[in-house]
């Protein structure tokens, strides 16, 4: 073939929509077919020169180096795919054929656009993989970092929020928040961020904010983008009650401008998003309400089981000590004869107040039923350290207690049993500590008498064990 049919063949390739490319060994473009202007959105010339991985998806620059090592090193890669930031930053998909010339020691590549079919798939995986996580996830904090990893192959999500908003006390919060680095305007961006996010969830519709394009959102959201922040995006997050948040990606400078195709995306999969957080939450409210006393919010009986026993197996292994305190209230049930249950009812969420601040917060405190309660210490290696709690917890019962404006007295009975020296049992623990109670009941100098004390009565005390059934 003579040198005009070379020049001839040469030609052809400009009129290729695939791109080939040609990096040395160093990652930078020595030669770029005409396809690149269409597929990349920047000329041969404006790449030529430039290092490969600036355009690269910054999330991708990782394995595509890795891909590219490995194709230096003799192995041909037929199928990688990658993301690559066009000049109007938007994100397109690629799927390489590449191999490495030895003797010419360069990397030659063809690049073809995937992007629509990718998009396809990455939807319906997106979509099956919330579902899944909406099951497998441990909690709120695990779902929600399984929605982030299955976003960020969606779209760029280096920068993620779930927002969440209480409808009843009419407030955001922020369960899950990554940042690529701190702004330097943190107090003006998140006052930003709320009003944003508020006027996502009061109109249930997504807002995508650019910085080159300021004149299409509130003064008030200006501190959003800015010279770091080329662009925020937002989609609510709506369930058939209501709308629960917001999800909310910012991308920096350097990153992808996010544009209507990628709102698009995100609302596509917000409603999916929305229904495995609302299902989380169900069960994380039920497990709670399984776990806890309703009137108090305190850990209840089978909670204060689970905890002992695992305490038991630390202590143990680690020869350290423990100690229980049973309490019960003098008196509690003449409160609610004279005052009525609801003022019982508030002396109970009262007391359990004190004591969970007499207390760490490594320690359980419990209500086991009626008024009775069960503190567990963990890590106690003085009996003074016990002694002081057990002053701690009488201290908290120095100040009368105002019941709907009753102001009331009342004093605790308490009992103590001590890991090893009463017990290396659950029951065996409860039981002594309940009997040191009763003990110190009998004691007290107003003479109450056991009958009484047995007798307790309050609105929700119809799952109340019998006394010294603790165990």
């Amino acid at each position: 073939m003579d040198t005009k049919n070379f020049a001839t063949l040469a030609s052809f390739t400009d009129m290729l929509l695939d791109a080939i490319c040609v990096v040395d060994t160093d990652g930078y473009f020595v030669f770029i077919g005409a396809a690149c202007e269409r597929i990349f959105g920047y000329r041969p010339d404006e790449m030529v020169g430039r290092n490969m991985i600036e355009f690269v998806a910054p999330e991708d620059r990782a394995r595509t180096l890795q891909a590219a090592n490995s194709i230096m090193s003799g192995r041909p890669m037929p199928h990688f795919e990658n993301r690559y930031v066009r000049k109007d930053g938007q994100l397109v998909h690629i799927m390489w054929s590449a191999r490495w010339s030895e003797a010419d020691r360069l990397r030659i590549a063809v690049a073809r656009d995937v992007t629509e079919r990718k998009q396809a798939e990455l939807m319906q995986a997106a979509l099956y993989e919330i579902s899944e996580a909406a099951h497998v996830a441990e909690d709120l904090p695990g779902l929600f970092r399984q929605i982030h990893q299955i976003i960020g192959k969606l779209l760029p999500a280096l920068n993620f929020s779930v927002v969440l908003h209480d409808d009843r006390h009419q407030r955001l919060s922020f369960p899950y928040h990554v940042d690529e680095y701190d702004s330097k305007d943190l107090a003006l961006r998140q006052s930003a961020i709320e009003v944003f996010c508020e006027e996502i969830i009061r109109t249930r519709q997504s807002r995508l904010l650019r910085a080159d394009l300021p004149h299409a959102f509130p003064h008030e959201l200006h501190a959003l983008v800015d010279a770091e922040a080329v662009s925020v995006l937002g989609v609510p997050l709506n369930t058939q009650r209501g709308t629960i948040g917001a999800l909310v990606l910012t991308s920096y400078a350097g990153g992808v401008h996010y544009t209507e195709r990628e709102k698009e995306l995100l609302q596509f999969v917000s409603t999916q998003v929305a229904t495995a957080i609302e299902r989380k939450q169900l069960y994380a409210r039920l497990q709670h309400t399984a776990h806890h006393d309703i009137l108090t919010n305190l850990p209840n009986r089978g909670l204060l089981y689970d905890r002992l026993e695992s305490a038991l197996a630390r202590v143990e292994r680690q020869h350290g000590k423990l100690a229980l305190l049973f309490l019960d209230l003098n008196g509690f049930k003449r409160i609610n004869d004279e005052y009525g249950h609801s003022a019982g009812d508030l002396l109970l969420q009262e007391v359990a107040s004190r004591l969970l601040e007499s207390v760490r917060h490594s320690d359980t405190v419990a209500r086991i039923g009626g008024d009775e309660f069960v503190v567990l210490l963990e890590s106690v290696h003085l009996q003074e350290h016990i002694t002081s709690v057990v002053e701690k917890v009488r201290g908290a019962f120095d100040r009368p207690f105002d019941l709907d404006g009753y102001h009331v007295e009342v004093t605790p009975s308490i009992g103590i049993a001590q890991y090893p020296e009463h017990g290396d049992r659950v029951q065996q623990l409860l039981k002594h500590a309940d009997n040191a109670m009763y003990a110190a009941k009998w004691s007290q100098p107003d003479g109450t008498r056991r009958k009484e004390i047995s007798d307790h009565s309050c609105s929700d005390s119809a799952a109340n064990p019998a006394p010294g059934q603790a165990g």
